[in-house]
């Protein structure tokens, strides 16, 4: 059996490893990306176009697509629309909006953490936190791809200036610390057990199973997960080169350039040449020789450049099934059906890594409610996602209308609508409430108050 340590050793070189990634597409989604390539003696003089040669479409197809990604709740699969208890933990740890948050976090850098544990303080509501890509990381079972063996956060202590690790193992949960190794520095920290008071070391592991729970995107069959801009830097690098090349004609060429012939430029006293004239818009040059002759060179055409960056965008939007007006910002008199079949791609792609981040969230709801206690079934829970297809409310209302004739529960028509769970349990509990009203005789309860009633009740 492995031991703890060697565990520690493993982890952390593989998360060291794994920081260069996830660094790297996190600079690309929010902006900083590498500045373009110009020559080593022009680069100083050209540093300031540079950093306005950088146009972020990378973070575009990244949002696009997390933005359409929102947990609305759980269901236990025993026919309720979603499960209270859990809807319960979840916001008591503020997991409504931290959801969105690791869902970003996976969508930008290929995966996110978030970790369950018990709560001292109340056993019936279990803490859940999100936890950064380059502080966490999960070993599996060989062969397997679901079968949690290990689980290692790690981070830098600023209060203390030590490096902090946590070892989760299913039968134990072993901390450690060491001092903060040197820039450049090779080999791993020099662990040593970290004392927390109150606490034995190991402290048993409640939950007897790995408490981090990874929520990859893009996964592969070999454990692998990827963030959605991977395959698109190049093109994001392309239009920045593209930028700065036209940001440099504009600079130096988009302006008209004038010459004269035959004039004989005059000279100041130590015999250098003057400049006849200034150009102003208030100004005219005039030469009394008839010899001479003035003109002008043509600005640089900047449609070229337009162009080419134009091209690449497509392609990146082409790749990643993102809505080329998503990108340009090119959309008018555009109907219905036509922006729904530009945004099928996205949607289908959002469908699609709904069902690998729905796996992790269901484990975490899952380990939740073990942790509090519940003794239910939990194997057929299920996540319920929020609708990535945008619809006018009256084309929903619509289908939602024709879906109740069918006999589909007033929760499930809800919940198509977008309803939170809780306003579904409160829209339930009125709707309960006036049922029980008409039932006892009282009709303003389904019909409202009559005239005369509102009246009487107004005097």
């Amino acid at each position: 059996m492995e031991s703890p340590e060697w565990w520690l050793d493993r982890l952390y070189g593989e998360l060291t490893k794994r920081i260069e990634y996830v660094t790297r597409m996190r600079t690309y989604c929010s902006g900083d990306h590498p500045l373009p390539m110009l020559p080593d003696k022009a680069r100083d003089a050209f540093r300031k176009l540079l950093r306005h040669a950088r146009s972020n479409y990378v973070g575009l197809v990244a949002d696009a697509t997390s933005e359409r990604l929102q947990v609305d709740g759980f269901r236990l699969g025993d026919g309720e629309v979603g499960d209270t208890e859990v809807w319960r933990i979840w916001q008591a740890n503020s997991m409504d909006a931290d959801s969105d948050l690791l869902i970003s976090e996976s969508v930008r850098v290929g995966r996110s953490f978030a970790l369950v544990a018990p709560n001292p303080d109340d056993p019936s509501t279990p803490l859940i936190t999100g936890e950064d890509a380059t502080q966490a990381i999960v070993a599996y079972r060989p062969g397997s791809r679901r079968e949690r063996v290990a689980g290692l956060k790690c981070w830098l202590d600023d209060w203390g200036g030590r490096l902090m690790a946590t070892l989760f193992l299913p039968g134990a949960v072993y901390k450690y610390e060491a001092p903060v190794p040197r820039t450049g520095s090779v080999g791993t920290p020099k662990w040593a057990p970290r004392a927390v008071r109150g606490e034995p070391w190991p402290a048993p592991n409640p939950l007897e199973s790995v408490s981090l729970i990874e929520l990859p995107n893009r996964p592969d069959l070999l454990g692998g997960a990827h963030s959605e801009v991977e395959d698109v830097l190049d093109i994001q690098d392309r239009i920045n080169k593209t930028l700065i090349d036209r940001l440099m004609a504009q600079e130096f060429s988009a302006f008209r350039q004038r010459w004269a012939t035959g004039y004989e430029l005059p000279e100041d006293e130590s015999g250098q040449p003057v400049e006849p004239f200034r150009s102003a818009v208030d100004r005219l040059w005039v030469a009394e020789d008839t010899n001479v002759k003035f003109g002008e060179f043509s600005a640089t055409d900047l449609t070229p450049y337009l162009r080419a960056i134009d091209a690449d965008v497509q392609h990146m939007a082409a790749r990643t099934r993102t809505p080329a007006q998503y990108l340009l910002g090119q959309l008018s008199n555009v109907n219905g059906e036509t922006l729904k079949a530009t945004e099928s791609g996205l949607v289908s792609k959002v469908r699609q890594r709904q069902r690998p981040l729905g796996e992790g969230m269901e484990e975490i709801a899952r380990l939740a409610l073990r942790a509090a206690g519940d003794t239910r079934d939990l194997s057929r829970i299920e996540t319920v996602w929020h609708n990535p297809e945008f619809r006018t409310e009256g084309e929903l209302v619509d289908a939602l209308l024709k879906m109740s004739t069918l006999g589909v529960p007033h929760e499930a028509l809800w919940e198509r609508w977008g309803a939170s769970q809780t306003e579904i349990a409160q829209w339930s509990q009125l709707r309960d409430r006036a049922a029980t009203r008409v039932m006892a005789g009282d009709l303003s309860a389904m019909y409202g108050p009559k005239s005369g009633d509102a009246d009487a009740d107004a005097e």
